[in-house]
């Protein structure tokens, strides 16, 4: 595996919750480097839809599967429009579904996409690099409160308003911040200069505009809507998560799903209809083991959730 490829999180899991076979269609909604769906289908899955609004993923993934010929199908969508990507592949049901949230490190590392803390790039953070707005635009339209109000509520960062203060100030000096270098020299006025074996000061801060320029969490909310709807009977859903936003969104769409009845406790009866749709694999989120986190840093904070398609 070259350095270019994200390094999959918890293959094994994957791959024993997914349980691929000849017979299974398996949907990878996070292809990125095609770690997951390589593995996927070097277990036998039959056929791999894989989805990503990235081109350049796209791209390098498609090297990546090439031997694997018409098993691997890669389309250029965004997960959350899964539903419609497999109508248009004339499939109605999966067995498998597959998201990993996490951000490639070939993304982290390419200085000039905007991600990456190390390289004084322009301000993107585009996962579509042809559409929406950019981070630089994105901070250039906010007001001072509303970056704080970002900052501290996508990346829980909690000196979000001495950055956004901060920001503010630049921009009113003429030294707007339209480069991951000065979003960088902005929070380390605020925050200090990073410390040895200790997350960057700015890391939260690019987060939540990462996320916010991506619409991650409007995503995530739509495809763990259309998770129930995709999957037939017996199929599997696996969502791998890196922070607690994403977390607690997985974990309350799986356990709601599980429940069925969304009726008020007082209610001596169910009256709402609402019957289970999917059944949890794993009471509480997997985790990876030492070893793997010890191999695979990356790997440190994600968490792993699985449920089941129960018949309607």
């Amino acid at each position: 595996m070259t350095g270019s490829f994200h390094e999959p999180v918890m293959v094994a899991e994957v791959i024993g919750f997914l349980a691929p076979g000849p017979e299974k269609t398996v949907v990878d909604g996070t292809l990125g480097g095609g770690g997951h769906s390589e593995a996927l289908l070097r277990g036998g899955v039959g056929r791999l839809i894989g989805l990503d609004r990235d081109e350049e993923a796209l791209a390098r993934a498609g090297k990546r599967l090439a031997e694997y010929g018409d098993r691997a199908v890669l389309v250029k969508s965004d997960f959350a429009d899964m539903s419609d990507v497999l109508r248009q592949q004339g499939i109605g049901e999966v067995d498998g579904i597959l998201l990993d949230l996490g951000v490639s490190r070939h993304q982290l590392t390419e200085g000039r996409r905007g991600f990456s803390l190390r390289e004084d790039a322009p301000l993107d953070m585009r996962m579509d690099p042809r559409s929406g707005e950019t981070a630089a635009e994105l901070i250039a339209r906010l007001s001072e409160r509303e970056l704080a109000d970002l900052i501290y509520r996508l990346g829980e960062e909690p000196a979000s308003r001495r950055i956004a203060r901060e920001v503010e100030r630049r921009r009113k000096d003429g030294r707007p911040v339209k480069t991951t270098g000065e979003l960088r020299e902005a929070v380390e006025q605020v925050a200090g200069s990073p410390r040895p074996g200790r997350i960057h000061p700015a890391t939260r801060t690019f987060m939540a505009l990462r996320i916010a320029v991506n619409d991650e969490l409007g995503q995530l909310d739509r495809a763990l809507r259309e998770i129930p709807e995709c999957l037939r009977p017996g199929g599997r859903a696996v969502v791998i998560s890196y922070h607690s936003l994403e977390d607690r969104r997985v974990k309350e769409c799986f356990v709601r799903e599980a429940k069925g009845c969304d009726c008020p406790p007082s209610f001596p009866v169910c009256v709402c209809g609402k019957k289970p749709r999917l059944k949890l694999l794993a009471r509480r989120a997997v985790t990876p083991s030492a070893a793997e986190v010890e191999m695979n840093p990356a790997a440190r904070s994600a968490k792993l959730r699985a449920a089941e398609r129960l018949e309607p």
